[in-house]
């Protein structure tokens, strides 16, 4: 509105200023008034759905939270657009008609032309089309300057201290250094496991030609698949685009979850995303895949093909990992491709077939005499025999070995592999724990036979669920001073447990024992072989045990029963002494406090442990990966 306008209104009562100003601009809707009477903050646009639109509400903090609309946000419009932007000023545009030359007394035919700069015309752009600004031509002559013809680009003044293309100091950094700065942008998982992510990396790609090359790297180096729509969408792109596939070193299923987008199992099989064809189809474009990642949620995928191809038709393959898969379509599987042909030697390092319960003892035969390259070995709770483990070739480095619940293993077997066999001489993770109540591999005579001929190189030790003695303590000290994780087995007292901690005090001829002392090394001890009833409380935190106070340091956590979860948490004893308890799954822990005068915390990050922090393990990691989804179950949430 003008100043001229505004002088005749100011003396008009409200009605009539109202009126004035409804015949400058389109009439709103009912809709519109009442939400601008009701609330005077314009709505959010980046918020508002479009016509039958389904997406993520960004402002919840429930993931699956979806917000739908079936009818179009802007239907109940007016034909008349409405801006809510501030209108433009008011500009007095002159303009020109200029009359045909075979008829110059006519005005219906002719043309109108605005006037020039210098008349008040300011562009195209602000002439009002019935309340918004409508017109789009040529940029209002060229930033209101009257100029027709496209003119040359101003030149910029170069910076003589700007780098040139692809001469950044980022970009010059070597490719193995780049590649581990862009790898601290990869988020494998997201949140929820549908939403959007790497969001980051998408715009590195188009930075420049230098970390585009290393950014794809990244991207695809290790390949996480949450549910089956990212595996799909991911061989979407790899078929199209081939040599993408060859950067693939990693397919990671431990985070796969089928229900996450699909509730029936009948559901699942009609998208057809993820089966055995598919799978199979992904690995023939992945030539140079060196790590494969599945668990019990995709067994039946991995049919015989599948298995074929990781066995005998990926020669650079070092980690495989069938967690869980125990169906009877992946047993029959493997058991038709111990018919194949097999070579000599199998290029896998670090294989994993924890709690792969129904594979026959077949099997064990005739795959582990082929792991010559074997440093990593998890056999919980399978069926591999005496024989099968004593066919490991001599010429394998097993740094991790896990044995937990063999039934069919013998402890003169185990006790003489482990005496005498080349490839275990550097162990560094070793599980020979079983569950007492149904199975019993260790007495105290076997302990007594075993604990001695375990190497120095140790740092995590399970005996749990064998039968110990008293005396075997004196056993165990010396592996006390390199040990980290330690889980003892039954039939110990507090007292006998104490004396891994402090040198024994009662007898005036151990005082050079005393003198000679070195402390242990012990972060996490296992006691969950003890129940609440065995499980001397008072004792444990009585005055004259040492298990719970300050100069017991290193140790962090003591796991006990889960029984006593609930009892523990209640008892203000515990904190008087600097701990505290936690539980997950079916699992309970004694944690230590960190008093920050001691300095930092430890992590409780080790190279032995790839990727875990935690303390505890119950399986051996095959990939160097932070640790969750159904691995990270297996690993810190389930009994033995």
């Amino acid at each position: 509105m003008d100043r001229t306008t505004t002088s005749h209104v100011v003396g008009l009562p409200n009605q009539q200023r109202i009126t004035s100003k409804l015949k400058q601009s389109p009439t709103p809707s009912l809709c519109d008034t009442m939400e601008q009477s009701g609330n005077s903050t314009p709505p959010d646009k980046s918020t508002r759905s479009s016509f039958s639109s389904v997406r993520e509400a960004d402002s919840s903090d429930l993931p699956q939270n979806f917000t739908s609309s079936k009818v179009s946000s802007y239907s109940k419009l007016t034909e008349e657009a409405i801006d809510d932007l501030p209108s433009p000023p008011v500009m007095a545009t002159q303009t020109q008609f200029v009359p045909p030359i075979t008829q110059p007394q006519s005005r219906l035919h002719g043309a109108w032309f605005p006037a020039v700069a210098a008349d008040g015309f300011q562009g195209w752009k602000q002439i009002g089309v019935r309340g918004r600004q409508a017109s789009k031509s040529y940029g209002d002559l060229q930033a209101l300057k009257i100029v027709w013809s496209t003119p040359a680009p101003p030149t910029k003044k170069k910076d003589p201290e700007r780098p040139g293309p692809g001469q950044s100091a980022i970009e010059r950094l070597p490719a193995e250094i780049l590649g581990q700065i862009i790898d601290h942008l990869v988020l494998d998982v997201p949140p929820n496991g549908v939403s959007a992510r790497n969001v980051d990396l998408m715009s590195l790609l188009l930075t420049s030609r230098t970390l585009h090359s290393a950014t794809l790297n990244a991207l695809y180096k290790n390949i996480t698949i949450p549910h089956s729509r990212i595996f799909r969408k991911f061989l979407t792109h790899i078929a199209q685009n081939q040599e993408l596939g060859t950067i693939v070193r990693r397919l990671d299923f431990s985070h796969f979850n089928p229900t996450t987008l699909f509730a029936t199992a009948s559901e699942r099989a009609t998208t057809r995303n993820l089966t055995p064809e598919t799978l199979l189809q992904c690995l023939e474009l992945t030539p140079f895949l060196r790590e494969f990642l599945a668990q019990e949620y995709i067994e039946d995928e991995l049919d015989a093909n599948v298995l074929r191809k990781l066995f005998f038709g990926l020669n650079r393959l070092q980690g495989v990992d069938f967690c869980g898969c125990s169906s009877t379509t992946f047993k029959n599987a493997f058991q038709s491709i111990l018919l194949s042909d097999w070579p000599e030697t199998l290029s896998i390092s670090r294989l994993s077939l924890h709690k792969c319960i129904t594979l026959p003892a077949s099997v064990f035969e005739t795959l582990l005499p082929r792991l010559g390259n074997l440093t990593h070995l998890d056999l919980s709770g399978t069926r591999v025999t005496n024989e099968a483990l004593q066919s490991i070739p001599h010429n394998a480095k097993i740094t991790h070995l896990n044995l937990s619940k063999c039934r069919l293993l013998t402890a003169d077997v185990i006790i003489d592999f482990l005496a005498n066999h080349p490839a275990v001489k550097g162990l560094v993770f070793l599980s020979l724990g079983v569950d007492a109540r149904s199975h019993q591999l260790f007495d105290e005579d076997d302990l007594t036979k075993l604990i001695p001929v375990l190497p120095q190189s140790l740092r995590s030790l399970s005996l749990k669920g064998s039968k110990m003695i008293a005396s075997h303590i004196d056993l165990l000290r010396p592996l006390s001073k390199h040990l980290e994780e330690l889980a003892l087995g039954r039939r110990l007292k507090i007292a006998d447990i104490d004396r891994l901690f402090v040198p024994d005090e009662n007898n005036d001829e151990n005082i050079d024992q005393q003198l000679e002392w070195i402390p242990h090394s012990l972060k996490y001890l296992d006691l969950s072989d003890y129940t609440a009833t065995e499980l001397d409380l008072i004792t444990l935190f009585g005055r004259n045990t040492s298990l719970l106070k300050k100069y017991s340091a290193p140790l962090e956590v003591i796991e006990v029963t889960d029984d006593l979860y609930a009892r523990l948490a209640k008892s203000p004893v515990v904190k008087q002494l600097g701990w505290t308890v936690t539980e997950n799954g079916s699992r309970a822990w004694l944690v230590r406090v960190h008093d920050p005068e001691d300095g930092l915390r430890d992590s409780g990050l080790r190279s032995w442990k790839m990727g875990a922090s935690f303390w505890g393990m119950r399986k051996i990691p095959i990939a160097c990966a932070e640790v969750g989804g159904m691995y990270g179950s297996y690993m810190f949430k389930r009994k033995l």
